[in-house]
């Protein structure tokens, strides 16, 4: 099972990187404007126009139209593509952490790599079931199939673990609640800080800046529905991601004989959590502009990914449970 898992750990990254390239390829079709090089009108016919001839006038508007279509028509196939790949990803991804915890007999949270795998799948799911309820939000999947291209490739690569029992202290039924809390506001926090950084650029382009990576945001949906994406992941993530710090700290009471110590986990959460705070505090003043609000979301996601790498590999607490060297 543990090999399987493995195997259908690089299948899913393919899927994702053969959806990231179908994805592009609508990214760069979907506003093609084919530009008539014929006149208004030209003659269509058999010879030179003799007498004996049969001569039909169609306006080259028609044929611009028509490429037009087909244009718009490949772009939607390959946007469809692109989803139905992703699904795919998603679905053998779901099958590698089934298979990791078949064969660990135990839930696939026990180090940074099975982490990484749950939370990324979390994420795609969740951009799964946005793009069911707003399809129009589809071109955004490029930049998320690249995220999940780069984050699973870099847990097989990198992270990878070999499955190992848990650690004394991660035996107990607090490990499922406060770690699956954990991992499931992870993954949506992941999700959002996709259409936050797109909100980014695209609110610059709208603004008329034409300098990178502004020009990317060219053909991505509106700031304003980018923005509301954003806000509704956050609002959704937010009390998620506070019940499991509480409920953390309920098991380090139960664990370690109290239920906070500024562990550098502990404390990189309530950073964490004070940032989101932030930005959900901002997002809801008026006052305060929306760019403002969503630069904070970007910095809490930076904090998040500060706590995932850098306090299980650069420091040393009580919950370095990295399993890498």
């Amino acid at each position: 099972m543990s090999a399987l898992s493995d195997q259908l750990v690089s299948f899913a990254i393919l899927a994702y990187l053969v959806a990231m390239i179908s994805h592009a390829v609508e990214y760069a079709l979907g506003n093609s404007r084919t530009r008539a090089a014929a006149p208004a009108r030209e003659l269509v016919g058999a010879g030179a126009g003799g007498p004996g001839d049969v001569v039909a006038t169609v306006p080259a508007a028609e044929g611009t139209t028509a490429a037009a279509e087909r244009t718009a028509a490949r772009a939607r196939l390959a946007g469809l593509v692109a989803v139905g790949l992703t699904a795919v990803g998603a679905l053998l991804h779901l099958g590698a952490l089934v298979a990791r915890g078949l064969a660990a007999d135990r839930m696939p949270w026990g180090n940074m790599y099975e982490f990484v795998l749950t939370g990324s799948w979390i994420g795609v799911a969740g951009w799964l079931v946005v793009l069911w309820r707003r399809p129009q939000l589809r071109r955004l999947g490029l930049f998320l199939s690249l995220v999940m291209v780069l984050l699973v490739a870099t847990a097989e690569l990198v992270l990878y673990t070999p499955i190992v029992p848990l650690v004394p202290a991660l035996n107990s039924y607090w490990f499922v609640i406060h770690v699956s809390t954990i991992v499931f506001a992870s993954g949506i926090f992941l999700l959002a800080a996709v259409p936050a950084v797109a909100f980014l650029m695209r609110s610059g382009y709208e603004q008329g800046r034409r300098s990178f990576p502004y020009t990317l945001a060219k053909r991505l949906p509106a700031a304003a529905a980018l923005e509301r994406l954003t806000f509704v992941l956050h609002a959704f993530a937010f009390p998620v991601f506070t019940f499991a710090v509480i409920a953390g700290a309920i098991w380090a009471e139960a664990a370690w004989g109290r239920p906070w110590g500024w562990d550098p986990k502990e404390t990189w959460s309530f950073i964490s959590w004070v940032i989101y705070a932030g930005y959900l505090h901002a997002r809801a003043t008026p006052s305060v502009k929306r760019n403002v609000a969503t630069w904070l979301a970007v910095l809490g996601f930076a904090s998040m990914l500060m706590n995932l790498f850098g306090v299980n590999i650069f420091f040393e607490g009580l919950h370095s449970y990295a399993g890498i060297d």
